[in-house]
């Protein structure tokens, strides 16, 4: 306590007024002046007393903090009797708390960060060990027939790298909260041939049959960039479907409104997902259990960012008379 500047001076003010009082105690009589002093010694007791036990709680409150900042777990601040140091114990116990729980969040975004690393690492090193082997294929094939088809099969694996890193890119800039959505009327039709647009030579070549029932008028509120964006990977995925079933397929879509929400529903003749993969769809990085699975697991779950950033709701399951259906809502 004497460390404490405002104490040693409370201290020495203190000692000499009871030296005052007890000097004219006793130059009144013997009895006034063994009273003062009395009353001096009890005063000051009693303070000092009072004093230490408040340091004393302040001391374990600053140990208390100390811990916490040396990420100490599982502490306890006890509850203090006095009004001042009540107030502090129950604000010192909100910063012990809200520390806790960032200090959690980033032990788990650490381990989400180094775990996506790693799948990164595994989706790129695919293409490459396969660009490296080609490259090595080419330069000991004197074939000119062979070396062009060894080179449009790079320039197929180089196109699905950069489709990789722009949707990782993607990925990280929505994770970062740094995508500013804009909030504006989109007519859904427009909104479906946008989205279909890069897709229409691989339709025609594969004889997909497209059916679309969407009508006329129909509106909805989002950003219609990114929502474009989210329907062709959702329409990539019914097409990789269809092409692994090695038959003409269709896709449908489905565009209902009520008062509540404006539905789409998408809907392929393809595979359909196994069971166990439903719960996972999507998931990042996620591929399903199948050994024949194609893609990099990340177009669902991007596409799902992107629609429930933007208020809505995304769902995936097998239609009763084969393939998947995706139905997408968008609130009113």
């Amino acid at each position: 306590m004497l460390r404490n500047k405002e104490f040693r001076q409370f201290a020495i003010v203190f000692a000499l007024i009871a030296a005052v009082v007890v000097i004219l105690g006793f130059a009144i009589n013997r009895l006034a002046g063994i009273l003062a002093l009395v009353s001096a010694a009890a005063f000051g007791t009693a303070f000092f007393a009072f004093t230490k036990a408040r340091y004393n709680s302040i001391a374990r409150i600053s140990n208390q903090i100390d811990q916490v900042l040396h990420n100490a777990d599982n502490l306890y601040i006890g509850e203090a009797n006095e009004g001042e140091l009540s107030i502090l114990h129950s604000e010192i116990t909100k910063m012990t708390l809200r520390i806790r729980e960032q200090n959690d969040a980033l032990k788990k975004e650490k381990t989400h960060l180094a775990d996506s690393l790693a799948d990164i690492a595994h989706q790129l090193r695919t293409p490459l060990t396969s660009v490296n082997l080609i490259l090595s294929l080419l330069a000991n094939n004197p074939d000119k027939r062979q070396r062009k088809a060894l080179v449009r099969e790079t320039e197929e694996l180089l196109v699905q790298m950069d489709w990789l890193l722009t949707s990782l890119l993607k990925l990280s800039r929505l994770d970062a909260g740094i995508v500013v959505f804009q909030n504006e009327p989109i007519d859904v039709s427009n909104l479906i041939g946008s989205a279909m647009r890069p897709f229409l030579i691989p339709i025609e070549l594969h004889n997909i049959d497209m059916q679309i029932d969407a009508p006329n008028g129909l509106m909805i509120q989002g950003d219609s960039g990114w929502l474009s964006e989210a329907l062709q990977n959702i329409l990539k995925n019914c097409i990789d479907s269809i092409q692994s079933t090695g038959e003409n397929g269709k896709i449908e879509i489905v565009c209902s409104e009520n008062p509540l929400f404006t539905e789409m529903t998408i809907r392929d003749s393809g595979v359909g997902f196994k069971e166990e993969d439903l719960p996972r769809l999507f998931d990042r990085f996620y591929r399903g259990k199948s050994p024949n699975a194609t893609g990099y697991g990340i177009g669902l779950a991007l596409s799902k960012m992107i629609i429930t950033r933007q208020g809505g709701t995304i769902t995936a399951k097998n239609h009763p008379q084969g393939g998947a259906i995706f139905a997408l809502r968008f609130p009113k």
